[in-house]
């Protein structure tokens, strides 16, 4: 629990902080040990406001994240020390989710634990980088630059996504509102139509004949089939993005699936060049560096490719350029830029490069791929309704045809 206690020192002069304890002796144990005398200690009412908060609004964003590292970039390189700058941000945040976590921070450097403790106690939303970035900062005493680097990195990152929801925003839309009027026609236009060629005493031809049988099942058993339907991408989603079987099945088909799976190859490339540099340059060994980025490239080939590198290549001697030669899931340019890098001394600015690279190459290819979807979407919708349609207008020719 945190307390807010105001105490005088030796000379007279009041001072007033907050210290996190279990009970106010802990505090006045505290007090005593900085040769402070207790004038007024009660439990603060910031903490109590948040804590609520804690439990039921976990969302901290990657905006968040970019808005922290940022700023903290900016106070120490003016100047401020970490403590103060934390308690700066505690006043200005007024996310309840984020503002729980700063005080947190605040009061594990009180009691002088490391910085980057608070965050590994949430992996939900502080990636293996993000933490281990931090912890190499604080050891080498460069946390403004480390700070700086990750809001850099997040803020690519969210560019990224937004490129990436931006231009598929228009196909998922048309798909959505395709499936809906299709859903509509053939559960309610159709079986009313297929009624009235039944109820006429018309014998329509065995087209017509097969799509009215669909819409009369589809009016009839409307609600089982959605719930059947509910239940099946129910089931299938749980199964393949939160089942550790059906991740791997998943990965491996979106992997081979024609354009789709070149995208993502080159979304996990610009994740292991950005992630690599940024880990480089914070100071890590590459050895740790490989085995954190492997962790973070989001593709299974890719991931225990890097890990081989690590494990089979580097660490028993080989070059960097030797070790991702023998790796064919990387292609040609990436592994002559490593060697030339290796042999430069600069490696983590050209994977910077590279990851600027695979960045542009990331945009124009969803480019592509939305260019190629949205022709497709629309002509199988308008094969699906243009059949629809003949087998309603075909037996209306027929039909005024006998007269």
């Amino acid at each position: 629990m945190r307390f807010h206690y105001i105490a005088s020192q030796t000379g007279g002069k009041i001072i007033e902080g907050d210290y996190e304890a279990e009970s106010t002796a802990d505090v006045l144990g505290y007090l005593a040990s900085q040769g402070l005398r207790p004038i007024s200690l009660k439990a603060s009412k910031e903490l109590a406001k948040t804590k609520g908060f804690k439990i039921f609004s976990h969302t901290i964003d990657i905006e968040d994240k970019v808005f922290l590292t940022k700023y903290l970039a900016l106070m120490l390189r003016v100047g401020t020390d970490l403590l103060r700058a934390i308690d700066i941000l505690v006043a200005d945040f007024e996310k309840p989710a984020l503002k729980a976590l700063l005080m947190e921070i605040r009061s594990s450097l009180e009691k002088g634990q490391p910085f980057y403790s608070v965050f590994l106690k949430y992996p939900k939303f502080f990636s293996s980088v993000f933490i281990n970035m931090i912890k190499a900062g604080e050891t080498s005493g460069n946390l403004e630059l480390v700070f700086g680097q990750l809001s850099v990195s997040l803020q690519k990152e969210q560019d990224l996504r937004r490129q990436i929801k931006a231009a598929l925003t228009y196909p998922v839309i048309l798909l959505i509102a395709s499936v809906v009027i299709l859903f509509i026609l053939v559960s309610f236009a159709l079986p009313k139509i297929a009624n009235i060629f039944s109820s006429g005493g018309f014998e329509p031809p065995l087209f017509s004949k097969i799509v009215f049988a669909i819409g009369l099942f589809m009016g009839k058993y409307f609600w089982f089939i959605l719930a059947l339907a509910v239940i099946l991408i129910g089931g299938i989603w749980f199964f393949m993005l939160k089942s550790v079987a059906g991740k791997k099945i998943f990965s491996r088909f979106i992997v081979r699936t024609p354009l789709i799976g070149g995208v993502l190859k080159k979304i996990a490339l610009q994740r292991f060049a950005s992630t690599f540099s940024a880990l480089l340059s914070s100071g890590l060994p590459i050895l740790d560096s490989l085995e954190i980025t492997a962790d973070a490239v989001g593709n299974e080939e890719l991931k225990a490719s890097l890990r081989r590198i690590a494990r089979e290549g580097i660490s028993k001697g080989l070059t960097i350029g030797e070790a991702f030669r023998k790796e064919p899931v990387f292609p040609r340019v990436v592994v002559n830029l490593m060697a030339i890098s290796e042999k430069a001394g600069h490696i983590e600015n050209i994977l910077a490069t590279l990851a600027d690279f695979y960045t542009s190459e990331i945009e124009s290819s969803i480019k592509s791929l939305v260019s190629f979807l949205e022709p497709i979407l629309l002509l199988v919708i308008g094969l699906v309704i243009g059949t629809i349609a003949l087998a309603i207008i075909v037996p209306i020719y027929q039909l005024v045809g006998q007269f």
